[in-house]
């Protein structure tokens, strides 16, 4: 296979793996396969691991923020409450920036969540993404060849792991509930329009 054709399997399979809302593999686990099974240079894979999962956590968002938009009124109010609050405030917005930058928390219901609150401006936490994982992915592949047997291991038998599993059902469960959560009477939020009324 060609150096091009190696380079456009790993864009498809990462950006594939990042569209997918639950019971996704790891990125780095992908990416730990293809260092094993292509000979493409590790600043390569690296960058073009962080730019694909980027771009696949980023439509996934705007997915879900789409759903958001069809949501009963209740619901959107409740959304639109922590989104408020995570982005008026510039220390809100610092730890926004920061969680997706560096937080050990699976990035799928991290960037579902996101998308469902509507003040949340995409870009930036995207781009806070893409650089944490510029430096996680290179850690996990310079590591990979020190434990290459265990990190065989997980990828044959982990992602079957009932674990594993347990913790993806946890996260979903996780952001039903944040959705369910009644945000908007937690934090004394008003709608704008509401607002305005009084």
């Amino acid at each position: 296979m060609s150096t091009a054709a190696q380079i456009a399997v790993v864009v498809g399979v990462v950006f594939a793996v990042n569209l997918m809302p639950v019971f996704g593999p790891p990125t780095w686990a992908v990416l730990v396969y293809f260092d094993f099974k292509y000979a493409l240079p590790v600043p390569l894979l690296v960058l073009l691991g962080a730019s694909a999962a980027s771009a696949g956590r980023f439509l996934l968002a705007s997915v879900f923020r789409q759903i958001g938009y069809r949501l009963p009124q209740r619901r959107r109010t409740d959304l639109e409450a922590i989104g408020a609050s995570l982005s008026d405030q510039r220390r809100g917005r610092w730890g926004l920036l920061a969680l997706f930058l560096v937080s050990p928390l699976p990035s799928t219901q991290l960037f579902e969540a996101a998308g469902l609150a509507p003040q949340i401006e995409l870009l930036p936490i995207t781009g806070a993404f893409f650089c944490g994982r510029l430096v996680t992915y290179s850690i996990y592949i310079a590591g990979a060849s020190a434990a290459a047997t265990t990190l065989r291991s997980l990828l044959n038998d982990g992602f079957a792991s009932p674990w594993l599993i347990a913790l993806q059902l946890l996260l979903l469960g996780l952001l039903v509930a944040f959705v369910l959560i009644p945000w908007a009477k937690i934090l004394g939020y008003q709608p704008k329009a509401d607002a305005a009324k009084n």
